[in-house]
């Protein structure tokens, strides 16, 4: 279950912000994930953002010969609909490729948890609407351990809650937060104050 607040545009597509989200969680613990094996390079040629997640962490969810990989945690039907990606440790490590996190939104995910996501990684994912929240790993373990549990995140309080009332606070940058909450990246922040900067600038040059 996914719980959407509404707001302006995601990432300038014109859809309501995603936030809060509570949701179940799919599970990858594996550590050292790196950008390559969320999007491999051959499917780097577009810049269409929709269809991208069909390829997200594609050597993993296919066989050589198109079929699913049906031990692969995406494949089960139990993890359908899923917004949340419980990582092991160093996320997003690797070359710098926005389509990483293009694909997990285009997947249907909307935070990715761990207690080490890559500094490249995080950023781009804040600019394309995804959480990346870091927490010590004897949490994210326990977490781990309990998928089907239906977490809470909250980015104005950023707070993670779970169902039995414990809290886990996150860090989060004020502007990443403003940008999520208005479902906005840094353009459509911009975009979206066009009468204050015009205002500005008037009044700029007559001074």
């Amino acid at each position: 279950t996914v719980r959407r607040s509404q707001g302006g545009g995601v990432m300038g597509t014109g859809k309501t912000s995603d936030f809060p989200v509570r949701s179940a969680s799919v599970v990858l613990a594996q550590t050292n994930i790196d950008t390559d094996q969320i999007i491999p390079a051959r499917f780097l040629s577009t810049t269409e953002r929709k269809g991208l997640g069909k390829h997200a962490f594609n050597d993993w969810r296919w066989r050589d010969d198109g079929s699913a990989n049906p031990e692969f945690a995406f494949n089960q039907p139990h993890n359908n609909g899923r917004a949340v990606l419980l990582a092991g440790r160093n996320f997003g490590c690797g070359s710098s490729r926005e389509h990483a996190p293009w694909a997990l939104r285009d997947l249907g995910l909307q935070v990715v948890v761990s207690s080490e996501i890559a500094d490249i990684f995080r950023n781009n994912a804040l600019k394309n609407g995804v959480l990346p929240v870091v927490l010590p790993e004897a949490v994210v373990q326990d977490l781990m351990t309990r998928p089907d549990d239906v977490l809470t995140f909250d980015i104005v309080a950023r707070e993670l809650r779970t169902p039995d009332g414990t809290v886990h606070a996150f860090p989060l940058e004020a502007f990443a937060r403003t940008c999520l909450l208005e479902g906005v990246d840094e353009m459509g922040f911009l975009l979206a104050r066009g009468a204050d900067i015009r205002n500005y600038e008037d009044t700029h040059h007559a001074r």
